[in-house]
């Protein structure tokens, strides 16, 4: 029907606002003439998007063809506050939008010697395919110059090459560079961490050399600020191979693979301190924070652990938004992205479900767009074509939230081993795509007639809780299994599809909706249920995420998948 490499750019020529009708006319040639088609367009979610990458252009992706639209003007989370101010109509505003105000990006300042695994470190911990070092273009850049990419744009890099012995003037720039940022008034021009990066030193070789002891001494005497200073140990799988070349052979008969295994980690646990934490701590003090990676494979967990740690350092340092941008910039570590979700959802929206005041006069549609738009944000897919955030997807969620009827879906005196049901869940996932590309059939079709209910006005009832509820559970879901198989690659409808299908086949959608059912059956006088349901959707959060082990355990078990090819919903 339309050429696959067809590329609309419109241009919006008119002032539009969040209610407005807007779509765009395609007129086109077929064997019996010429034939028209409208495409019609949110205005609503293109303000969202807009709000939430700060970009100047909106792209939906239609059939085959791709339509950018050009914007220009105010789209952010001022023109809502402008409405408001002036007595105009206006939507609600996302909380991760008002988040992204102060605190659009994660900054970051990684100090080490070339070679160390900057690089590495960053693309494995953000993300991305390719990140550009400073120190790898000696002589062009500085300390100031700021790296992004463009498929992760939640964090900025700076870099600086580390402390060569006699180099004095490097540590100057790197302190001046601290403190400067320290001064801005803005959080969104401040510093939030700074990984000072080793590699492991071999037996007898030396950690720290004196402009890095330096440096230290600087942190530990309140020099630099509060900006939180961790050190980062890397090439952990060099000193485990280093243990394993070590082992006398002939003591090793009698033990398993798994005493073997243990056996190596203690080893190098052993040298770990006496050539790296010890002098470390004798230095800057028992409480520096520090943390040993490898990038290499088989290493998840250490670069979990260090995501942990920082996301930690930051939210005793600095304030809580730094603290959320450090979870939604990462893309290691799920469990990490569940809290950041839940600290977000207590903000605003999800402390009074069930009589919650800001949702008061607003069409449900309306109140499940925000607590949708906060959910996506936070996960920070690679999602160039804003899939999750399109209409289709927001009603495919609403439609699985009205398709799943009360009644018993699971055995209500079993709880199941979430680990091994996710396992499952994922390497169905990973056989759909291994399989010919057959098109996805979802059960729930989507362009069907939206459900009734999301066009009534928001009011206090059972049923309103429990779709609420439903729908941040199910979305939340969804996206930790596709956040596990897409791998930080660019996401296609197809891959969405394929998690929606094969959660709603899994048990955990059962057990989710009885969970919420069972609770909601509790609330004898519902306008007490403010008091305990953020408490509910919390505990089922934590019930549900996914840990540094388990993740593992799922990369383990299952293979990486071509996702490039797609779809139409």
């Amino acid at each position: 029907m339309f050429s696959p490499k067809l590329l609309l750019c419109l241009f919006c020529l008119r002032v539009i606002s969040h209610e407005d009708p807007f779509s765009l006319r395609i007129r086109y040639k077929e064997s019996f003439g010429m034939k028209t088609k409208d495409i019609a367009f949110d205005p609503d979610v293109i303000f969202l998007v807009s709000s939430a990458s700060e970009g100047q252009e909106y792209i939906k992706s239609h059939e085959e063809i791709t339509i950018v639209v050009a914007l220009s003007g105010n789209t952010s989370a001022e023109q809502s506050e402008q409405s408001i101010s002036t007595g105009q109509s206006h939507t609600l505003l996302a909380t991760t939008s008002e988040i992204f105000r102060s605190c659009p990006q994660f900054r970051i300042l990684v100090i080490g010697k070339t070679g160390v695994g900057k690089s590495s470190l960053i693309n494995h911990v953000f993300g991305v395919d390719t990140m550009s070092v400073a120190h790898d273009k000696s002589g062009e850049a500085s300390i100031d110059d700021e790296f992004v990419s463009s498929q992760n744009d939640r964090f900025v890099l700076h870099d600086s090459k580390g402390f060569e012995p006699g180099e004095q003037d490097n540590l100057k720039i790197v302190r001046d560079f601290i403190g400067r940022r320290s001064a801005m008034p803005d959080l969104k021009d401040q510093l939030h961490v700074v990984l000072l990066c080793f590699e492991i030193p071999r037996a007898g070789g030396r950690l720290l050399e004196t402009g890095t002891e330096e440096f230290l001494e600087s942190k530990r005497d309140g020099t630099l600020g509060k900006v939180p200073v961790i050190v980062v140990l890397t090439k952990y799988d060099m000193l485990i191979e280093r243990m394993e070349r070590n082992l006398d052979e002939a003591s090793l008969d009698e033990l398993s693979d798994e005493e073997i295994e243990e056996l190596v980690k203690n080893k190098a646990e052993a040298e770990l301190r006496d050539t790296c934490i010890g002098p470390l701590e004798e230095l800057a003090g028992s409480d520096i924070p520090h943390a040993t990676i490898s990038t290499a494979k088989g290493y998840t967990e250490t670069l979990t652990d260090l995501i942990q740690i920082t996301e930690s350092c930051v939210n005793e340092h600095l304030v809580p938004e730094a603290a959320v941008m450090t979870s939604i910039a990462q893309r290691m570590h799920p469990g990490l992205k569940t809290e950041a979700l839940i600290n977000v959802g207590k903000q605003k929206y999800w402390k009074a479900l069930a009589s919650c005041p800001k949702f008061k006069n607003y069409q449900i549609q309306d109140c499940l767009r925000v607590l949708h738009t906060d959910i996506v944000d936070v996960w920070n897919f690679r999602d160039p074509h804003h899939h999750l955030h399109s209409q289709e997807f927001r009603e495919l969620m609403m439609n699985m939230v009205d398709k799943i009827q009360a009644g018993s879906t699971v055995d209500p005196t079993k709880t199941l081993t979430f680990g091994l049901s996710m396992v499952g869940t994922i390497a169905g996932i990973v056989s759909a795509l291994a399989a010919p590309a057959a098109p996805i059939v979802l059960p729930i079709a989507v362009g069907a007639v939206l459900v009734v209910w999301v066009h009534e006005v928001y009011k206090m009832s059972h049923v309103v809780l429990q779709r609420f509820m439903a729908y941040i559970m199910h979305l939340t879901l969804v996206l930790q299994t596709l956040f596990i198989v897409s791998e930080s690659r660019e996401l296609t409808r197809r891959a969405i599809k394929l998690a929606v299908n094969s959660y709603l086949a899994s048990p955990i959608s059962g057990e989710v909706l009885n969970k919420i059912q069972d609770y909601d059956k509790q609330l004898t006088i519902l306008e007490r249920a403010d008091s305990d349901t953020l408490d509910k959707i919390e505990e089922m959060m934590q019930f549900y995420k996914i840990d540094a082990a388990q993740i593992s355990n799922l990369q383990a078990n299952t293979s990486h998948v071509d996702l490039s090819s797609d779809e139409p919903w």
